[in-house]
């Protein structure tokens, strides 16, 4: 059935269409007209068997009640100014509703819609707080830990696409990523003035993918993002309607990126082989599809449990050992603040995330047990720097009996974790303390994030008249 102010409205047209008044048609189908402007009004849904005979008495077929257009462009505006009175953004307003009379004009209500419509459009562009914000990324990555970070319908259309253009083997060829695009209809385009807050822009009207200059020709980097934006119409996505849907979008593009660039039938191929040899290596997964460690260790917890039988932690902190990623599905406890976030929270000293930061060689992977009020873990992890300098860690873990599968599991250095307790690396020894205590002052960093507006506009942090000049000065 369509909806009730759909379906209201088409009664009306069709019963002031017959001549009828709400009384007379009530009493030809049995019941009191002031039940049937309810239904108009889309208060109350009629059963089947009074459609039936509303129809009959009209002259017309229950499916022409039924249709999903409204009848005339009028009904169309009053159908969208009942839904927009009936949000919760004008809820809060607590200003009354407007009722569109009949003595109402049309252009006065196109006015009327046009004003909620605006003003639906700027609560949204400034509708997310930061607490909104890391609470949607919250929900997500409590969403994903119960899918085991698996999503097989995005698997099934990226490796049909891969499939599409031949690709059987190794790294993902930057020819291979064009005939994607060309296969969906678009052609990449390497620009060197993309917008500043953009990492690629797709033009629809003519069929272009916009991208960074390709200083390496077939690198990660730009593979993905042009992967990332053929996944938006791949996904049918549209105009996010609030933050959460932003996350949930961003979070399908990056997976459809990384499961073409690491297909499904070869990873699996791969690291079955791998773990047949009690070999597996987030370092050879990267150098075998030629992409970043990053992508290879989240790429890897995509599949590690729902094909290899591998429970899985993942970490990205910061050289100050702040969580930038995290995901977990063998109970290794994150850490976590009062909402349940962990970006931004501090990571056990002792853990191989900060641990890794102190070795003097930093080519290969550092691998660690440690042991953690629930239970121990081996973790490998391989350190990096980012664009603007700062250092990072990444770290894939496993609980001790998964640990068997993993090349580094023969490693001496065990260390033990208390956290969250504070008295385990986050309070000062007694002696510490109280020698300092009351005697040190220090002038503390302040973070520009943390003054920052959440990123507003039609697309979160991208500036609308940048976008648009943009396209429009490469339209011809």
């Amino acid at each position: 059935m369509s909806d009730l102010h759909t379906l209201g409205q088409r009664i009306r047209h069709y019963r002031v269409q017959r001549g009828k008044t709400l009384d007379e048609l009530g009493l030809a189908v049995g019941i009191a007209g002031s039940q049937l402007s309810l239904m108009e009004n889309g208060k109350r849904e009629p059963r089947l068997s009074l459609m039936t005979r509303i129809a009959a008495t009209l002259d017309i077929q229950v499916a022409d009640l039924l249709a999903d257009e409204p009848p005339t462009e009028r009904a169309a505006l009053e159908i969208q100014l009942d839904r927009l009175q009936q949000g919760s953004l004008f809820s809060s307003l607590g200003l009354p509703s407007v009722r569109a009379s009949r003595g109402m004009s049309d252009d006065t209500l196109r006015i009327i819609v046009g004003l909620h419509a605006e003003l639906a459009r700027r609560a949204g562009e400034a509708i997310a707080t930061p607490e909104e914000a890391r609470r949607a990324n919250t929900e997500l990555r409590q969403l994903m830990r119960t899918k085991n970070n698996y999503l097989p319908d995005i698997e099934k259309i990226a490796q049909d696409l891969v499939g599409k253009v031949g690709h059987a083997t190794g790294a993902l060829t930057h020819r291979s990523v064009s005939r994607m695009a060309e296969h969906l209809g678009f052609e990449l385009v390497h620009v060197p003035d993309l917008p500043h807050s953009a990492r690629s822009v797709t033009d629809l009207a003519n069929g272009r993918i916009y991208l960074p200059p390709a200083s390496i020709p077939g690198g990660h980097g730009i593979r993905s993002m042009a992967l990332q934006a053929m996944a938006h119409r791949l996904l049918g996505h549209h105009e996010p309607r609030s933050y959460a849907e932003f996350l949930q979008q961003r979070l399908e593009i990056n997976y459809f990126a990384t499961a073409a660039l690491m297909p499904l039938k070869q990873s699996l191929d791969f690291l079955s082989k791998a773990k047949s040899d009690r070999n597996i290596a987030v370092e050879d997964y990267r150098d075998a599809f030629g992409v970043t460690h990053e992508a290879a260790a989240l790429r890897f917890t995509n599949l590690a449990t729902s094909h290899l039988d591998v429970t899985v932690h993942f970490l990205r902190v910061g050289d100050d050992g702040a969580v930038y990623k995290a995901y977990e599905n063998d109970g290794l406890r994150l850490p976590v603040d009062v909402t349940g976030s962990t970006e931004g929270q501090l990571v056990c000293r002792h853990w191989s995330a900060r641990e890794a930061f102190d070795r003097t060689n930093r080519t290969t992977e550092f691998y660690q047990y440690t042991d953690t009020p629930e239970g121990t873990f081996w973790e490998s992890t391989q350190t990096g720097t980012g664009s603007t300098g700062e250092e990072f860690s990444i770290s894939i873990g496993v609980p001790f009996a998964h640990a068997k599968w993993f090349r580094g599991r023969e490693t001496d250095n065990r260390k033990a974790s208390r956290c969250p307790d504070l008295s385990c690396c986050r309070s000062p020894s007694n002696d510490l303390a109280a020698r300092w205590a009351g005697k040190a002052w220090t002038s503390a960093k302040l973070h520009a994030h943390i003054l920052s507006p959440l990123p507003s506009g039609t697309f979160p942090g991208v500036d609308d008249q940048e976008l648009y000049a943009f396209l429009e000065s490469h339209a011809n």
